[in-house]
């Protein structure tokens, strides 16, 4: 599988993928997202921090990458870290751990871009997903509310959001 960037064509199968993670969501967890602006999923590719795992001519699955989270990390914000958002796989793909791929390749970026910590959150109170991300590697850091912002995609609103973190040696 490789890991390269989405582009403006891939647009269509991006929100066909967080539709489907949304629903999934709704099955699994009592929190969801609420939906994205295509507008801002645009400016992420164009920034070439949406990403996507290829299966041969497969999206496999998708997920954004950020250096830069406030709203979110507040104070840790000021922490060299590379930020993991909104990972989708695709349907066909599931238990396939695609999340270790993730990983492996997340630790490569941020030692290129010299961080040293790969951070992600997920909506608080789901503890099957929690222990997931632990047993995948990441240290968990507890959780945060955050705070009511224009930046960040509707879901966020009024929530609060696990955090996690690998410390990269």
């Amino acid at each position: 599988m490789e890991i390269i960037n989405s582009t403006a064509a891939d647009l269509e199968e991006i929100f066909r993928l967080y539709d489907s993670g949304t629903e999934y969501q709704k099955k699994v967890a009592e929190k969801h997202w609420i939906g994205f602006d295509s507008k801002m999923v645009l400016q992420e590719i164009e920034a070439k921090q949406q990403w996507k795992l290829m299966d041969g001519i497969q999206i496999a699955g998708i997920f954004c990458t950020t250096f830069d989270d406030p709203e979110i990390w507040q104070k840790k914000n000021e922490d060299p870290a590379i930020y993991l958002h909104r990972i989708v796989t695709h349907p066909d793909y599931r238990g396939k751990n695609l999340i270790r791929q993730i990983i492996s390749w997340a630790k490569d970026h941020a030692v290129e871009h010299h961080k040293k910590y790969i951070r992600m959150d997920t909506g608080s109170g789901n503890d099957k997903l929690n222990n997931y991300y632990i047993s995948q590697g990441f240290d968990y850091l507890g959780i945060t509310t955050i705070p009511l912002t224009a930046n960040l995609p509707a879901h966020y609103k009024g929530a609060s959001s696990s955090l996690f973190e690998i410390a990269l040696g």
